[in-house]
């Protein structure tokens, strides 16, 4: 009997480990980028359909005066980097040497703003990045 528990729980977990899972929206926020915008929006070719799969949701919809639907893509990121060097134990001199910390941080921002024409498809576009 246990080895027949086993094998049922060894094949449960070769199974689940070739199980895809969903990729979050945080992660497909988080390919808001200058590189993927110009290199996965077409004028007149990308639908909106392929606006949501590569950018996730818009953070607005509106109509402008041709009454044409604008998505604006809104996202902060905040970028930091540290770094240290500290010694080790010596065995000698039974010392530690100094430690140097250091820590740096920007801010960048990325806004989108996409035009659809009537056939949802995307009619214009634009993109300004910012880092301070």
């Amino acid at each position: 009997m246990p080895t027949k528990k086993l094998l049922i729980l060894v094949v449960c977990a070769v199974l689940g480990g070739c199980v895809t899972p969903l990729q979050p929206m945080a992660e497909r926020n988080s390919r808001l980028t200058q590189g993927n915008v110009q290199m996965n929006l077409t004028i007149g070719q990308t639908t909106k359909s392929q606006v949501i799969e590569n950018f996730g949701s818009p953070n607005i919809t509106t109509r402008d005066g041709a009454g044409r639907e604008v998505w604006t893509y809104q996202r902060a990121a905040q970028v930091s980097q540290s770094s240290s060097q500290s010694g080790a134990w010596s065995v000698i001199l039974a010392g530690k040497s100094a430690e140097v910390a250091g820590f740096e941080s920007t801010s960048r921002m990325i806004t989108l703003i996409i035009k659809f024409d009537s056939n949802d498809v995307v009619a214009d576009f634009k993109s300004r990045t910012s880092s301070f």
